[in-house]
């Protein structure tokens, strides 16, 4: 089921939230919504949920209008919003039981989507806690899994991945991955690594407007962000090749990366690799690692949205 939005417009006052954007998102594809705090990331995906009129343009969701049809389109959409709303006070299966009943779910399928959602979304030795009892991450397992549990054909997601540990994150981008094989899925984040790792496309917004729409490869090569080569060194003084690096001609600025390599922005990729092959031979280290990455999505937003 696809999404098609045109001329979207929603308007505070004098400020526009979001301003005149137009997009298509294609069956089994998971889009990652990205944009800095105020951009209008959430008021999109609650106009596309029918919680908010537009004040102009339409959104329609496998050829329906959410506007002339709100109830109709909503069957077909799971929504987990930024602030996950949950009952402290209910039993996570009686939670997940009653939005199912909420969601009109055919009460015979009802005990085996529960059993379906509690396995997916890891809530098995959980399930017959109270909410208000579960961490933070289980919480927002029980978000996702109620936004799942009517196996909607469109998946919106805001901030999924809020609140869970590195483990819980991997697992959860494994499922939005999985279920983004047969849902249209609308994915925000402002985990960038994340984005890339479980996104087919890309979208960016800041101030309301669309700034740029593709793969992460394609909105790398549009960027003005400078290239990366990355590097390992082994065998050297501590210190020596951070020190060495900075001092080669066209290497603007190294960092050390997480796992230890270096990271050398550079004006032009280009001439570098060579110059750090040569300083390696001169200086009798072993190069373990050289490769150009291209601009880290970080660049690439930064590039985008501050302005």
């Amino acid at each position: 089921m696809d999404i098609r939005i045109e001329g979207l417009t929603k308007r505070y006052g004098q400020q526009a939230a979001v301003d005149d954007i137009s997009l298509q998102v294609r069956p089994g594809e998971v889009l990652g919504f990205l944009g800095p705090n105020g951009a209008g990331k959430t008021t999109t995906m609650k106009m596309v949920c029918g919680l908010l009129a537009p004040d102009a343009g339409r959104i329609l969701v496998g050829g329906r209008s959410v506007l002339a049809e709100p109830q109709a389109v909503r069957r077909h959409i799971g929504y987990l919003p930024e602030h996950n709303p949950l009952y402290p006070d209910m039993p996570v299966l009686d939670h997940l039981r009653f939005a199912a009943r909420l969601q009109g779910l055919d009460p015979g399928r009802i005990r085996e989507r529960l059993a379906e959602m509690v396995r997916v979304c890891g809530l098995d030795a959980e399930k017959h806690k109270r909410v208000g009892e579960l961490s933070k991450g289980y919480r927002q397992r029980v978000g996702l899994a109620q936004a799942m549990v009517h196996d909607p054909e469109v998946l919106i997601l805001d901030e999924p991945t809020t609140g869970l540990d590195p483990n819980q994150i991997v697992e959860i981008r494994e499922l939005i991955k999985q279920v983004g094989r047969a849902k249209t899925v609308i994915f925000s984040t402002h985990i960038l690594p994340e984005v890339e790792a479980t996104c087919d496309r890309i979208l960016i917004i800041n101030k309301g407007r669309i700034v740029a729409d593709g793969t992460a490869q394609e909105l790398r090569r549009r960027s003005q962000g400078k290239p990366l080569v990355r590097v390992r060194i082994e065998d050297a003084p501590e210190g020596a090749p951070a020190e060495a690096l900075r001092a080669l001609p066209g290497v603007d600025h190294v960092e050390l990366a997480g796992d230890g390599a270096l990271l050398l922005q550079t004006a032009d990729a280009g001439p570098v690799p060579g110059q750090v092959f040569r300083l390696c031979v001169d200086r009798g280290w072993t190069l373990t690692e050289l490769h150009s990455p291209g601009s880290r999505l970080e660049d690439v937003f930064r590039d985008l949205t501050l302005n």
